[in-house]
């Protein structure tokens, strides 16, 4: 991922980015101990890891619309999906910690927007299998093969919902009274990152906590997640350069962390 960002934020990331050591939150510096930095193999992560490897030796093409300057990846309609897992997906660690982050939380209800070939989509399901899981994915054939893929791994508790994020996600947040775990994917531009936190915010709690991709892929990007972190109700984020992490917390004392990762 690191070809995908600026160079030079992740060298300035990791000048300024602590460890656990000098965290005095102790909210924060459990999480850092029991959560973030947990690298101990998972019995959940073989299977979904098979999987990937069989998609990176996977030479069937996928048509994918234009995306607009978003990513230039999806400039040319056609790829083969071992070419999306190569240049789209997460790395597995992040999915790693994603799958941790949903085991701490226990949510009973997931959204995630950008579903691609359904990876993070299966850690989340088997992380949380009592959880509702709502998937919304853009393109017709990544959802397709999202969908084989979670057939593979006999997971049952995700919708997969296809159109744009714009049109779907106002309307599945009218039948959702709270909203405890977001991941925030696919469109990095500001616009499209800051209307989807206004969306979700009402939903929230102090319970709740929203993963946002790829916050230094772009400047628009950047510009999001500081005006997220701005906002009042917003008491922690804690920034690892690939993903950043915002709770709700009312009696956490308003803080900003860069940890490095």
């Amino acid at each position: 991922m690191l070809k995908q960002v600026n160079v030079i934020s992740f060298l300035k990331h990791r000048f300024k980015a602590k460890t656990r050591h000098g965290i005095h939150s102790p909210f924060v510096y459990r999480l850092l101990d029991e959560v973030i930095y947990d690298f101990r193999a998972k019995t959940v992560y073989k299977d979904i890891e098979q999987l990937r490897v069989d998609l990176l030796h996977d030479k069937r093409q996928i048509s994918i619309s234009e995306a607009g300057k978003a990513s230039n990846f999806y400039q040319n309609k056609q790829r083969q999906i071992s070419s999306v897992v190569k240049e789209v997906l997460k790395p597995a660690r992040l999915d790693q910690l994603i799958h941790r982050l949903v085991a701490d939380q226990k949510p009973g209800n997931i959204i995630e927007l950008g579903a691609c070939l359904g990876i993070t989509t299966a850690y989340l399901a088997k992380t949380a299998p009592e959880a509702r899981i709502f998937s919304i994915e853009k393109y017709s054939d990544t959802i397709a093969i999202a969908r084989e893929n979670l057939q593979k791994l006999n997971i049952r508790n995700v919708e997969l919902l296809s159109g744009n994020v714009e049109e779907l996600l106002p309307k599945l947040l009218k039948e959702i009274p709270e909203l405890d775990f977001i991941v925030i994917g696919g469109n990095n531009s500001e616009e499209a990152t800051l209307n989807y936190f206004k969306w979700c915010f009402p939903k929230m709690t102090e319970h709740s906590m929203i993963v946002f991709e790829d916050i230094y892929r772009s400047k628009e990007a950047k510009l999001a997640w500081n005006e997220i972190k701005s906002i009042p109700e917003v008491s922690v984020t804690i920034d690892l350069f690939w993903i950043g992490l915002v709770f709700f917390r009312k009696a956490q004392r308003k803080e900003d962390f860069k940890i490095r990762f």
